[in-house]
Order: structure tokens, then C-alpha cells, then sequence
């Protein structure tokens, strides 16, 4: 089907020709027939498939209709009319500048047609002087729309076109409760049209339909008919130490005009962006700690073709649209078997081809069997040889992680300089010098003014009766790591135990026991201290059930001081138990 054949006004005409849309792509040609009746849709769509086309196309046929109805219409009664007012709502700051762009194409042709984006992590400035203008399109992240929705800006009521794009994304998220307090924000469901797109149709989004939608057509397009047939899969399995070798190889090789690479932390891409910038690629990363204002930067120059690599995390993977892409490199396998669709759906994108390579190594592989599960097809696997692949030198195979990071790229950053995980050190607050006191030198004196500094160590603590001292720290160090590479496991794990274990190391137990407490000895802070004067010995308790305590008889230390007279008298005799009226008069029975 073509475009020109669908029931589509003049001016929405100009902005697809504008687009250079002449076919529809499968889920247009599925999909448009039942929006344009005003009919409520859930489509089961990916990333690449022409989605964005679809809800677009006829939000702009809604408003040319509702426009030249008001045209038709006396001037003192075209007032009455209401124009339509769509809400498209999308996970992502960058799926909703791409929606926001591929509007402004589609709706050249009404000049008359306005467009609002609004998102977080940038001022509120620019955007609501985009609603005290008015707006036809509202297009924005979550948490930002209920943020004016919340400061009464927003009119949930007038809404009658609600569009949820990527709403799996939306729900993994979190967003899941967002978008039913939009739901029960708005208008009845048959007053109302609703169109939802999702990777995939599980519970909560039929839910979602169940609760909030009027009857829609289900309409499901499965994920391999369009992006993955369409793309050159490679595999390699390579070691981790070994991987951005490879990978400078399958560069040199390629050779693309452009291409993006995935991993799976933040801290891995700016590694991976800095050592292809040590190589001679000028590349630059993409994640979600960065300014939205350097987002944006940077897609824009990717967009453009100032920028021919691009190193990501999965926040790329969903809504970045690059036009021609050839290559997407995965050099982490995704953990989550749908990221894969969505990393290489950045290249084949409206019906044309391109490339995608993944690097398998020992932390990633386990995701392998998801995916191939998932797209239903084997992954086609290559392996490098010096004959296939170029010998490549790389230039930063002798530079550190913390040597390639330049704080200076996070300063615009909350946290100021940390950058993501494990990027760069945290730089310390430099210390606020002190005031001098009276009398005191100034910093810039001469070292012969300086007061000497003493060189002279601290005598060392001699070490415990019994226990021997530990072994110096290099001992531990006495075979190099080929050697022990070489080793089995049994030799390697008994070398372990040898050096880092027990074995062979003199036992300190035995040398405890053999130190028994004399009486020339003072416990003192939990241990005892030789040559201090010991107390006062008092006289044992009786003990019945410990016969060696009856027998026991301790001489007196020598040093012990003389009992004095009151101590040495003789002990009372017992005396009889008294009765109650004696105890309570002081007095012994039978006394008158």
C-alpha cells in the first residue's frame, strides 16, 4: 500500500512527501486504516518499524479535519469548534526529541500546527512559555507532565488523542502508576482516542487496555520479520583481556562511515570512547549521568555527521534514530535478551540494511542463549585469524583506565568530578590555607630558615614472647604470574595454601599455652604486665563441684604485704537462725 491511497488530506500529503515516504511499511499499512477511523489500537511494534509514522499521521488528519471544519463555519461560530489536542508520552528524553523532529517534518505542510516537548534535567523556562503559547502536540516524559499537570498548567480534560510509545520501557521503568493517573485524569474512553505501542503485549499492558481503552484493535508484528533479518549478524568469542584488540581489528577491517557501540556500564563507556580516541577515533559517549543539554549535543552531531562513533549505554538503545547507520557493535552482550533487538534496530532501519557485531567473552556469554532464543535464529559465529583480520597496534594497550578520564568533562555534573562508577577518581577539596599567627614564618621562607625536620624512626615494638614475626610482604611474591599460570589446578591450589595459608607457619596456640600467669604478674587492659606489683590475693571461694579448687593452696607472693589486724581476727562463729519475733525485737529467745 502507498500512501497516496489512504484516505489522507492535502496538506498532511506535503509532510510525508516532505519525509520521502512514498510505501507504507507493514504496521503502517496494518495499523493507519483503524486509527484514521478514530478507532482505539494496542500494536505489538519495534524500534525501526515506521510506528512513530503512524500515530503522527493521524493525530495531523485529526487537525486538518477539526481545522477546516472550523473554516467552513461563520466567524462568530468558528470559536466553537475545538481543535484537538494530543499527548504523546514517551519513556526516554531522547525518544521524545525524535518524535518531537519527526513532527515537525510530517506537519510541515500546517504551518498553523504547534508543537511542545517537554522533558527533565533542563529549565522550565523554554517550556512553559511553550504553553502560554499554546499547544496542539504535547509530547514529554512522565514525570515532567505531571509535574505541570500538578502545577495546574496542564488539562488532562481537554486531551482527546493519548499516545504511549515504548510502554514496556515505561513500565520497567517504573512509570507504570504514572500512566494510570494519567488515565484517570482524563476524559471517558469513548470520548477519547488511545493508541498504544509495545515491544511486547504482556499482562500489564493488556491491563492497561482492559481498564482504560475503548475495544481497540490488537494488532501484533512479530520482531524478527523487521529488524533482525534484515541486519548481517556476526559473533565472535573472544577473552575479555583480549576483546578491544579485536575489536580495533574489526574496525580496521570495516572500516564504516559510522557506527555505534554498546556496553553495559557507564564506567566501560567512557573507557572504550577514550582508548578509540587514543587510536586515531573520534568518538565521544553517550549515558545517562551526563547533562541533558550534552545529550542532545552529542545526538545532534551523530544526527548530522559531524560525529562518525559512538560509544552507549542502553539509553541509545530505544529512540536514537541515525539515518544511514551501518554498523552497531555490541561489545557487551546485553544482560536483557530484548536490548539486543533494540541495540542493532539502530541500523536497517525503514526497510534498508546494515551490520551488526557482537564480542562474546567470559562475563557476557551467559546472555547468549536468551537471545537467540528470543530472535529464534543462531547467531552466525566467525573467529579471528591473522589472515581474515588486519594487525592492528594499540596505541593505549599501556595506558590505565584513570590516565584516559579528564574530570573536567563531569564538573557540570551534581556530584562535581566523580564521573560514573569507577571513571575517575574523586578529587579531594584543596585545603583552605590557615592565618598565620604572629610570629610565625611565612610559607615563602628559605629552607635554611626552615626548622630541621627529624630524621631519626621510631624504635620499633619488639615483637611477642612465643610468636615469630610475619614474613615481608615480597616473600608472598616469589613466583611470577606465568609460572603460577602454568601450573595445574592441584600444584596451583597447594602453592596457595603454601603462601597465603597455614602451612608452614609457625602455630601461636602452643606458645599461649605455655605462658602461665605467675604471681609477679598484673592484668592490666586485658593482658598481664611482667614487674608490676600484684594485688591483694583473697581468699578462694569455696567450690563444690571443682575438686582441683579444693585442693589448690597458693602460697603467698613474697611482695605481699602484711594483713592488717582487723583482717587477720578470727572469724565469728556462726550463730543460730532467730525467729521472726526475735528478729523484729533485736532480741534471742529466751532473753527477758
Amino acid at each position: 500500500m502507498k500512501f497516496n491511497e489512504l484516505p489522507l488530506h492535502e496538506d498532511v500529503m506535503k509532510g510525508i512527501e516532505a519525509a520521502g515516504f512514498v510505501d507504507c511499511m507493514p504496521v503502517q499499512e496494518r495499523v493507519l486504516p483503524g486509527a484514521l477511523q478514530g478507532k482505539d489500537v494496542m500494536v505489538q511494534s519495534k524500534t525501526g518499524s515506521g510506528k512513530t509514522a503512524v500515530f503522527l499521521v493521524t493525530l495531523l488528519q485529526k487537525f486538518a479535519e477539526a481545522r477546516d471544519e472550523a473554516r467552513r463555519l461563520p466567524a462568530d461560530k468558528a470559536f466553537s469548534v475545538k481543535l484537538p489536542v494530543a499527548l504523546i508520552v514517551a519513556p526516554t528524553r531522547e525518544l521524545a526529541v525524535q518524535i518531537e523532529d519527526d513532527a515537525k517534518i510530517l506537519s510541515s505542510g500546517i504551518p498553523d500546527f504547534r508543537i511542545g516537548c517537554f522533558f527533565g534535567g533542563v529549565g522550565y523556562a523554554k517550556q512553559d512559555k511553550q504553553i502560554v503559547e499554546g499547544v496542539d502536540l504535547i509530547i514529554g516524559t512522565p514525570g515532567r507532565i505531571l509535574d505541570y499537570q500538578s502545577m495546574g498548567k496542564l488539562d488532562f480534560k481537554a486531551i482527546d488523542s493519548f499516545i504511549i510509545d515504548e510502554a514496556d520501557r515505561l513500565f520497567d521503568m517504573g512509570f507504570y502508576p504514572d500512566i494510570q493517573k494519567m488515565f484517570r485524569m482524563m476524559v471517558a474512553r469513548e470520548k477519547r482516542q488511545t493508541m498504544l505501542f509495545s515491544a511486547t503485549l504482556g499482562t500489564r499492558v493488556r491491563n492497561l487496555a482492559w481498564d482504560y481503552m475503548n475495544e481497540p484493535l490488537e494488532i501484533e508484528v512479530q520482531p524478527e520479520e523487521i529488524t533482525v533479518k534484515a541486519i548481517t549478524q556476526e559473533l565472535y568469542h573472544i577473552s575479555k583481556s583480549e576483546k578491544f584488540a579485536l575489536f580495533l581489528r574489526l574496525m580496521a577491517k570495516n572500516d564504516p562511515a559510522n557506527a555505534l557501540i554498546f556496553t553495559n556500564t557507564k564506567a566501560k563507556a567512557v573507557e572504550i570512547s577514550k582508548r578509540l580516541n587514543v587510536n586515531g577515533y573520534k568518538t565521544q559517549y553517550l549515558m545517562g549521568d551526563l547533562p541533558q543539554t550534552k545529550r542532545l549535543q552529542v545526538i545532534n552531531r551523530m544526527k548530522s555527521g559531524e560525529l562518525r562513533f559512538l560509544v552507549a549505554t542502553d539509553v541509545a538503545a530505544r529512540g536514537l534514530q541515525i539515518d544511514d547507520l551501518e554498523l552497531v557493535v555490541n561489545y557487551d552482550i546485553p544482560e536483557d535478551f530484548e536490548s539486543y533487538v533494540h541495540r542493532i534496530g539502530r541500523t536497517a532501519r525503514a526497510g534498508k540494511s546494515g551490520k551488526a557485531i557482537t564480542l562474546a567473552c567470559e562475563q557476557f556469554v551467559y546472555g547468549l542463549e536468551a537471545i537467540e532464543n528470543y530472535i529464534q535464529m543462531k547467531i552466525p559465529v566467525l573467529w579471528a585469524d591473522e589472515e581474515s583480520l588486519p594487525t592492528v597496534a594499540d596505541k593505549s594497550a599501556s595506558m590505565r583506565f584513570r590516565d584516559l578520564v579528564d574530570e573536567s568533562e563531569f564538573a557540570s555534573r551534581p556530584d562535581r568530578g566523580r564521573g560514573p562508577r569507577g571513571s575517575s577518581p574523586r578529587t579531594k577539596r584543596p585545603a583552605s590555607p590557615k592565618p598565620r599567627r604572629s610570629g610565625e614564618r611565612p610559607a615563602s621562607a628559605t629552607k635554611s630558615d626552615a626548622k630541621p625536620v627529624r630524621s631519626e624512626k621510631r624504635p620499633s615494638r619488639p615483637p611477642r614472647e612465643g610468636v615469630q614475626p610475619a614474613a615481608p610482604r615480597s616473600a608472598n611474591k616469589d613466583k611470577s604470574y606465568n609460572e603460577i599460570k602454568k601450573m595445574d589446578f592441584e600444584e596451583r591450589i597447594a602453592y596457595y595454601k603454601k603462601v597465603y595459608g597455614t602451612e608452614g607457619k609457625p602455630s601461636v596456640e602452643p606458645q599461649r599455652a605455655a605462658v602461665k600467669p605467675q604471681g609477679g604478674q598484673q592484668r592490666q587492659g586485658g593482658k598481664r604486665r611482667q614487674g608490676s606489683p600484684s594485688p591483694r590475693p583473697s581468699a578462694p571461694k569455696e567450690n563444690k563441684g571443682s575438686p582441683v579448687m579444693k585442693a589448690a593452696s597458693p602460697e603467698p607472693a613474697k611482695h605481699v604485704q602484711p594483713a592488717t589486724a582487723k583482717e587477720t581476727a578470727a572469724p565469728k562463729t556462726p550463730q543460730k537462725k532467730q525467729g521472726l519475733i526475735a528478729r523484729l525485737f533485736k532480741r534471742k529467745k529466751g532473753d527477758a
